[in-house]
């Protein structure tokens, strides 16, 4: 076998399964440790800075810049007793990632040491705004940045540094992560929601969005990842042939945990619990190697700050256990790729799931009125919707077979569409028995109780009891760019909902009336969204073009939907980006398109170049000298003795030829893409010829893989990486 996999292979059959830190006793003893929450910080500053804090946590309140030293002071003095030594803000740059830059809180004054922390570094640092995506926000000579303290997200320990959840804006104010139209889009949300809310009860204030993700990832062993070089620069493999066995036997699912991947999870668990990250769920995905865990819902500031801090620990945690997490969309060809379902739902102040139907459904006025103002959100800006998970990596996924369409579409559920259709025809609503039917099984199991409705796993939007569960977002994005589209178009509707019935009281008809008259336009303005069957069906992508629901065919013109009129108005209107921000995640967008599938092109060829052709012309030689031995023996009769051997030799050669050629004609395409100054055509080119060009790179090299002598073949294969 060649040295370079048998090394890897050596190395991995070596790791053993390790136990490194589980906290001993209940986590209940230990949750939260690691963070300063409401509760623990009033012991650590007076009761006017505690209050100033709840106040901005609770209720959004400025927070009085005058009381930033003695609040520093009192998150120092915790940090400290809890072993910290720097301090950092944590903030989401436009790059799917965490970035932090750390500070010690060591001073010197006169020759003596001593521990500092003010409030002004507590409440702002200034990082180089020009060194990370800002679409042309910031130019190299107007470098300066500023990243904000964020006091909804509660502060934290990692790795002996104090992180501060903050935003990030340019010079001038505009935002250059996701956590500020996150934060922007969530107020208008809920302004919006209280309005509607108000309808039925005066005594709400506030709404928040909750959230809830559910984090797929794949497991590799590190020494099989550090032989694959696609794997550690592209996150994916872009050659190898599908194993013999993969996912075809659907027995991964809910199988049972092998004990090296248990131990790293009850690691990595116990790393999250001390961040009062509650995890609440872990297990086999459908893909060999394919795993998912899933916290408690919480508020979605705080989840998504949580999941972006997840994933840091699960690939710290796996390092000790000689394992890398994959969290790219799509890292194995012919398998199940890996999403992150965001399980979203609107909670008032008063403790009210806007989204629970409640027994009673359709005397639920509420909740009538904040699905069919989601709906209408939903077909209004349903290409956006998709838009806003569209990525290269996530478009290897989406479309599949195994992954939500690239077309929007919301599943409500037999019952409630049922109660959709009457409302639309204006029909009487008759309730369904209130008596709960039973599944019977066997007598020694207790009987099962049904819900109302099914669930529907090729929905990319599927109401799932008392949440919508978008299904669409790629497991290594920051759900964030996803979440402030959903709360913008949302809150759109909403304010449209409230000014309709307004509009009908004003002309004296009645409020219930008036309320089921919106819900009812609502629902069928946006009936085409509407779809209960099977999302991933030709059927299905045939009716919802006749339904003029646009699909991503191509990510980088689907980019131009930011641009739009529609779009630009949206964001505008509701407050949350402005139009130059919006260009600016244009082109970041386009030109993280264009890098990516850059890397991806550089590797495919090189790997062809350094590793599957040598291979070839090797076990081609060693098969040249068996036919010129078998001449030399035979003579003549050697002809049909190494029939098998010539038509191998022919078979290697074409490849080799085809191989070499189309590696050059992928550069070549490379080439003439990045001469185009024009980033989002340059984008474009690179979808439509170099990653076409890749794919034909992939099936040479593909059937190099099955024609090679295993012992010869350089890389780890897929039955290796999916199985070892």
């Amino acid at each position: 076998m060649a040295t370079f996999r048998q090394r890897a292979l050596d190395e991995a059959a070596a790791h053993k399964t390790g136990r490194y830190y589980y906290e001993e006793g209940p986590v209940s003893e230990y949750f939260g440790k690691n963070v300063l929450d409401l509760d623990k910080m009033s012991g650590y500053m007076s009761q006017q800075a505690y209050e100033a804090v709840l106040a901005s946590v609770k209720f959004g309140a400025k927070l009085d810049r005058g009381l930033s030293d003695e609040i520093a002071e009192g998150m120092k003095a915790w940090a400290l007793e809890m072993g910290a030594t720097h301090y950092t803000h944590l903030f989401h740059p436009l790059t799917d990632s965490t970035a932090e830059k750390h500070e010690a809180f060591i001073s010197v004054k006169e020759g003596q040491a001593f521990e500092k922390f003010k409030g002004s570094a507590l409440v702002q640092q200034e990082p180089d705004a020009s060194s990370f995506p800002n679409g042309g926000l910031r130019n190299t000579f107007e470098a300066r940045g500023y990243s904000a303290w964020d006091p909804s997200s509660p502060v934290f320990i990692m790795d002996g540094t104090l992180c501060i959840p903050s935003v990030f804006v340019s010079y001038t104010g505009e935002a250059l992560d996701t956590k500020a139209p996150n934060l922007k889009s969530m107020q208008a949300l809920s302004d919006a929601a209280v309005k509607v809310v108000n309808l039925f009860d005066e005594s709400v204030n506030a709404v928040r969005v909750n959230l809830g993700i559910e984090q797929e990832y794949f497991l590799v062993d590190e020494a099989l990842y550090n032989a694959r070089p696609d794997l550690m620069l592209s996150g994916r493999t872009v050659i190898g042939h599908t194993s013999a066995k993969d996912q075809q036997l659907e027995d991964h699912y809910f199988g049972a945990i092998p004990t090296r991947v248990s131990s790293f999870m009850k690691d990595f668990e116990t790393e999250a619990y001390k961040l009062g990250i509650l995890l609440q769920t872990r297990h086999n995905e459908v893909a060999p190697n394919q795993f998912e865990c899933a916290p408690v819902f919480c508020e979605a500031t705080k989840a998504i700050d949580q999941n972006m801090m997840l994933m840091i620990i699960m690939q710290k945690v796996a390092e000790k256990h000689h394992l890398k997490v994959i969290f790219h969309e799509k890292p194995f060809d012919g398998v199940n790729g890996s999403g992150k379902h965001c399980n979203w739902s609107l909670m008032t102040d008063t403790g009210v799931n806007l989204l629970s139907p409640g027994k009673t459904p359709t005397k639920n006025l509420s909740f009538l009125s904040f699905y069919a103002a989601v709906l209408r959100a939903m077909h209004r800006h349903h290409y956006l919707m998709m838009v806003s998970v569209a990525s290269l990596s996530n478009s290897y996924r989406l479309g599949g077979n195994e992954a939500p369409p690239a077309v929007m579409s919301v599943f409500s559920g037999s019952t409630l569409y049922r109660i959709f259709k009457s409302i639309m025809k204006m029909r009487d609503l008759h309730e369904a028995s209130s008596s709960q039917e039973s599944i019977t099984i066997v007598n020694s199991i207790p009987e099962i109780f049904p819900d109302n409705t099914d669930r529907n796993r090729t929905s990319p939007f599927a109401f799932t009891g008392n949440r919508f569960e978008f299904r669409a977002v790629g497991s290594s994005q920051n759900v964030a760019s996803s979440v402030y589209v959903l709360n913008t178009v949302v809150a759109e509707s909403l304010n449209e909902f409230r000014d309709e019935v307004d509009a009908l009281e004003a002309e004296g008809v009645e409020r219930s009336e008036a309320v089921m008259t919106v819900v009812r336009k609502f629902i069928t303005d946006a009936k085409d969204i509407m779809f209960e069957g099977n999302g991933y069906s030709r059927e299905w992508e045939k009716e919802a073009e006749k339904r003029g629901l646009r699909a991503i065919r191509n990510v980088p013109e689907a980019y131009e939907v930011y641009h739009e009129e529609a779009t630009v108005k949206l964001f505008g209107n509701i407050g949350v980006l402005a139009k130059n921000e919006l260009d600016a995640r244009f082109e970041i967008l386009n030109e993280t398109y264009v890098k990516k599938l850059q890397i991806e092109a550089r590797v495919i060829g090189d790997m062809c170049l350094n590793h599957v052709i040598p291979a070839a012309v090797k076990y081609q030689n060693i098969l040249i000298e068996n036919v010129k031995g078998m001449k030399d023996i035979f003579g003549e009769e050697s002809v049909e003795l190494c029939a098998s051997e010539m038509a191998t030799l022919k078979s290697i050669s074409m490849y080799i030829n085809k191989l070499s050629a189309d590696v050059e004609s992928l550069v070549n395409a490379r080439k003439k893409a990045n001469v185009i100054e024009d980033v989002a055509e340059r984008a474009k080119m690179y979808s439509h010829e170099v990653k076409d060009m890749m794919e034909e790179v992939r099936k040479s090299a593909d059937n190099l893989e099955m024609l090679i002598d295993d012992e010869m073949w350089p890389l780890p294969k897929y039955r290796e990486l999916l199985f070892f």
